[in-house]
């Protein structure tokens, strides 16, 4: 999957919390809001006012969806996103398991992204 098919499923996709996402679709996803919130933030330094477009920023990336259905490629549930509340070890937990290959085939969430 290209950058641009990541970010435009993203969008097409702003709040669908099921399915599953590839870790294409993920990790060219966070390269895309990475970006986004440093221009944000940029902008906001430059304005020299309160990072209004940052705080938007976070509110208008479907920042959620797509790791929640990242986490359904690997055939966990939504709610291990909440593991990232443990400082430190939840998201060291959270980045191996978003770095490793989904589950091959269908499962209890749906078919597999990269068969389809």
């Amino acid at each position: 999957m290209s950058f641009t098919e990541a970010v435009g499923l993203g969008f097409r996709k702003y709040m669908v919390f099921n399915g599953r996402s590839s870790r294409s679709e993920y990790w060219w996803w966070i390269l895309f809001a990475i970006i986004g919130y440093v221009v944000f933030a940029v902008v906001d330094i430059i304005i020299g006012t309160f990072p209004i477009l940052y705080v938007l920023s976070w509110l208008a990336l479907p920042g959620l969806a797509v790791p929640i259905r990242r986490l359904h490629d690997l055939d966990k549930s939504g709610w291990w996103i909440l593991v990232f509340l443990i400082p430190l070890i939840g998201s060291i937990i959270l980045i191996i398991w978003f770095v490793g290959r989904g589950t091959v085939g269908p499962n209890q969430v749906g078919e597999d992204p990269l068969q389809t």
